[in-house]
């Protein structure tokens, strides 16, 4: 089995945190200033959120090139319908509205997180 866990550059980590809480209803499960990590209802874990900066990775050390560019974080989620209401409750603009996949046939929706990441949440 291979998992993945995307590690994303964030200028706020406890304020990220709590935004991709509210959204998605998940858990903390490395609270902290510099590093946390998200997980599903199950603990696992899903994203990890990194401060621009810390701990000297090559990658990380500068939110001054675009964040996100050529990233989609793709979340199928279980309740779509409530991660579409958590979104309009953050009243955060929503890239794309709520609409079927064509290439997918499944219900989708895209928004940008506090630091510019687009998020496509299907079902």
């Amino acid at each position: 089995m291979i998992k993945n866990e995307p590690i994303i550059g964030v200028s706020d980590v406890e304020k990220s945190s709590v935004w991709y809480q509210k959204l998605l209803d998940c858990n903390s499960s490395h609270e902290g200033s510099t590093f946390e990590m998200l997980a599903d209802n199950n603990g696992e874990v899903f994203l990890c959120l990194h401060k621009w900066g810390e701990h000297e990775h090559p990658t990380l050390s500068s939110p001054q090139i675009q964040p996100g560019n050529g990233l989609i974080l793709y979340l199928r989620v279980e309740d779509l319908n409530k991660v579409w209401n958590n979104a309009q409750e953050l009243n955060f603009e929503i890239e794309e509205s709520r609409h079927m996949n064509p290439n997918s046939g499944k219900e989708q929706f895209c928004l940008k997180d506090l630091d510019g990441y687009y998020l496509m949440v299907t079902e």
